[in-house]
């Protein structure tokens, strides 16, 4: 579905991804992992065109994205939930949610505002809020929310759950695991290893804008020198 090819990104003139490739198969869940400031954040910039590649390619379903501009990915089925949420303060959650709602690819997919009430029952109960009244786990379940109604065929999660209490985060892994046994395909961030190592098919680990670790759950988790090289464990 999605095959990142030996991109190289910068920001201005400072590299920060070198070579860097990874993919994702349809219905599959797939981690970018690693410490702050490795690239991970980019990679996703990178993939959605808002920090473009400079070198290799990016394909979505076949069709090379690389210089794509990210309205046009984001129609052609890839939905992006952003660090930090960046949800409409002055909007209310029902507004929020329908104002870049879309039918995806197809046209007619799935993710209503039915569909998103039965996921997510407390921000029915929160519709009328507005974004700024809102707690940060409920802004997060908003920023998933409001990317599914773009009914995306790969869901984009960076910082799935930094900052949220405990019991906020169990709800946001419940929420990917129900989406993972609809068929969702999914790349997400985040340092739950645990947690994701339960959800997810493949794990890819970043250090310094390049991939230097890609295996299963079960090999991340008894893999000791690994967790202690690259994620700090």
């Amino acid at each position: 579905m999605l095959e990142v090819n030996a991109i190289d990104s910068f920001y201005g003139q400072s590299q920060v991804l070198f070579d860097m490739s990874l993919r994702v198969k349809e219905g599959e869940v797939v981690t970018l992992m690693g410490r702050n400031g490795m690239g991970k954040t980019t990679t996703i910039r990178s993939i959605m065109g808002l920090t473009p590649a400079r070198k290799g390619s990016i394909n979505f379903r076949n069709t090379d994205i690389t210089a794509h501009s990210p309205y046009r990915i984001a129609r052609m089925g890839i939905g992006l939930v952003p660090e930090g949420r960046m949800i409409s303060p002055n909007l209310n959650v029902e507004e929020n949610l329908v104002a870049t709602a879309h039918g995806g690819p197809s046209g007619n997919g799935r993710w209503t505002l039915e569909t998103i009430w039965t996921l997510f029952p407390k921000l029915q109960e929160r519709r009328h809020s507005m974004g700024s009244q809102l707690s940060g786990g409920e802004q997060q379940m908003l920023a998933i929310a409001r990317a599914l109604m773009t009914n995306p065929e790969l869901l984009l999660l960076d910082e799935a759950t930094e900052g949220l209490a405990p019991l906020i985060r169990q709800e946001i892994w419940q929420c990917l695991f129900s989406l993972k046994k609809e068929g969702q395909s999914i790349l997400v961030i985040d340092k739950n290893i645990r947690a994701l190592a339960d959800i997810a098919d493949r794990h890819y680990i970043i250090e310094k804008g390049s991939i230097v670790w890609e295996g299963s759950s079960q090999t991340l988790l008894e893999s000791e020198e690994v967790k202690h090289k690259y994620l700090g464990v």
